[in-house]
């Protein structure tokens, strides 16, 4: 299947859009950090001391989601195969955005999650209606993973889900219960940009996606290479923030004095930015080549009677 040339122009319009939306926050924030360009890359790490007159609204991930509809916008303009980029930034979209109906602080923030909620809708919207058959052997068709590349995407991707979901539950064991329900669904307690989503909640959007990325392609359906890149982009976000939070607090000079979970928690970070890497580059590679296969051709039909008719016919 592919994408009608209007579905490929609207989903490029919307992604973009997503695209303007989230430059137009980093930029407020980067002015509101008096153009300390460090101040908000620390913030983004990791570091909520207060560095600017207000609070900032994006978040570490924020930079990722900006190149991923990018990306997407580019690849609906140049293949009538986009639909699964689509789709992927969509859904992304959705999961990361959604607690901002709830957790969110002040009108403009709930405007912009609206806006961007309703973009996100539209882009899986296109998506699925703006499908079509193939109906010439000449038109390029979604291209499946190659068996190598996507076995060792499949892996890491499931060994990065893995590896969030034992940290999360080690950290759960040492948190009261609100806590821990602020930490799911916003609340005090859980200190986060205006238009991020609360902490356990994006834990568990990027562990679904790795999880079902982690699938995907393993059975390597075309669908699984745009899923793959997107959920290997957020998970090496994810690491680099990490370390970048270590970084910011001094913890690789005390690294050899750490405790070993404090050491793990270090190697985890280091992985998901490395495996994170290695996901995108190996699905981003050349897929096997498929040969679409033309609609069968129509008996040809007898021709048509003359008219007038000669006698006999």
């Amino acid at each position: 299947m592919t994408v009608t040339g209007a579905a490929r122009l609207t989903g490029a319009a919307l992604a973009g859009a997503l695209a303007l939306v989230t430059a137009g926050w980093i930029l407020r924030d980067l002015v509101l950090a008096d153009g300390s360009a460090a101040d908000l890359l620390w913030y983004w790490a990791g570091d909520h001391r207060p560095a600017a007159r207000e609070r900032f609204a994006t978040f570490g991930l924020d930079p990722v989601l900006l190149l991923v509809y990018a990306v997407t916008t580019v690849a609906a303009l140049r293949s009538p195969a986009a639909a699964s980029a689509l789709a992927a930034a969509g859904v992304v979209t959705l999961g990361v955005r959604l607690p901002g109906l709830w957790a969110t602080s002040g009108a403009t923030a709930l405007v912009t999650t609206l806006l961007v909620l309703g973009l996100a809708a539209a882009l899986l919207a296109t998506a699925a209606l703006g499908r079509r058959p193939v109906r010439s052997v000449y038109e390029p068709v979604p291209a499946r993973p190659r068996r190598g590349p996507a076995v060792t995407a499949g892996v890491l991707l499931l060994t990065g889900g893995l590896l969030q979901v034992l940290w999360e539950v080690r950290l759960l064991r040492a948190f009261p219960s609100e806590v821990i329900v602020d930490r799911y669904i916003g609340g005090r307690s859980a200190v986060a940009a205006t238009l991020a989503p609360p902490p356990g909640w994006l834990l568990l959007v990027l562990v679904l996606l790795l999880l079902t990325a982690a699938a995907a392609a393993v059975v390597r359906p075309p669908y699984s290479r745009p899923f793959g890149m997107v959920a290997g982009a957020l998970m090496g976000g994810w690491g680099l923030t990490g370390l970048a939070t270590a970084f910011r607090h001094d913890l690789f000079v005390r690294l050899p004095d750490m405790a070993p979970v404090e050491q793990l928690v270090l190697a985890s970070a280091l992985f998901d930015l490395l495996a994170g890497a290695i996901v995108v580059i190996a699905l981003a590679g050349p897929g096997e080549r498929r040969v679409a296969v033309a609609p069968e051709a129509l008996p040809a039909l007898p021709p048509a009677p003359p008219s007038p008719r000669p006698p006999g016919w």
